[in-house]
């Protein structure tokens, strides 16, 4: 998760120091959400090199998202997520090589349902996560 923490520190948030990981996937999204719209707008303004920029900060935050997956626990779905996250990534890189709205329109509405999901888990299964979780020493928290 570390590499999530510098893909959004990279797009200036110092707050992802003190995030949880639950916290620091939640921003990672809205981060991801916030850098395509701007890419969007900057496409409708004809701005090339904001929107190039802005997609480009984009996919950093994806490729930080799919760095944070736990293949081995997550199983089939570590690799499905790892899998909509490589789409999304390559019709990011269409979208600016063809100036294509309609497919930032689509990684927005496929990250905006992973969010949401995510947004959806109870405060109660993150907090015993969390206690699961092995500390730094190796013991269980």
């Amino acid at each position: 998760m570390s590499y999530g923490i510098n893909a959004y520190q990279q797009v200036g948030r110092s707050s992802a120091n003190y995030a949880d990981p639950w916290q620091l996937t939640e921003m990672l999204f809205s981060g991801a959400l916030e850098r395509i719209a701007q890419a969007k707008g900057a496409m409708e303004r004809g701005d090339t090199a904001a929107k190039g920029e802005r997609i480009g900060k984009a996919i950093g935050i994806l490729d930080g998202l799919r760095g944070g997956l736990d293949h081995q626990a997550g199983g089939d779905l570590a690799a499905n997520l790892d899998a909509l996250y490589d789409y999304m990534q390559r019709r990011l890189v269409s979208a600016n090589a063809r100036n294509d709205a309609a497919a930032l329109d689509e990684v927005i509405a496929l990250l905006r349902e992973i969010k949401e999901g995510w947004d959806a888990i109870p405060a109660e299964a993150r907090n015993a996560h969390q206690q699961r979780a092995p500390r730094a020493d190796g013991t269980a928290g």
